[in-house]
């Protein structure tokens, strides 16, 4: 039997801030977008993390509850 390596692929997490900082969106629109429930996040503790990948390929898209 031999060891075989599991990949696991780890989502790209994010703060809200750290990714107003790309210059994706501005902190506050962001802010707006997750209390409006249309940017999913993780919470831990005070802080929300958002999966940025999920998030570009959203705004990407052009579809999606973000647009509405």
């Amino acid at each position: 039997m031999t060891n075989q390596a599991t990949t696991i692929n780890k989502p790209d997490m994010r703060t809200i801030r750290q990714v107003a900082q790309d210059k994706i969106l501005p902190e506050r629109a962001l802010r707006r977008l997750v209390a409006q429930g249309k940017i999913k996040t993780v919470r831990s503790g005070k802080t929300q993390y958002i999966n940025y990948t999920s998030l570009i390929e959203q705004l990407n898209s052009g579809e999606g509850e973000i647009w509405q």
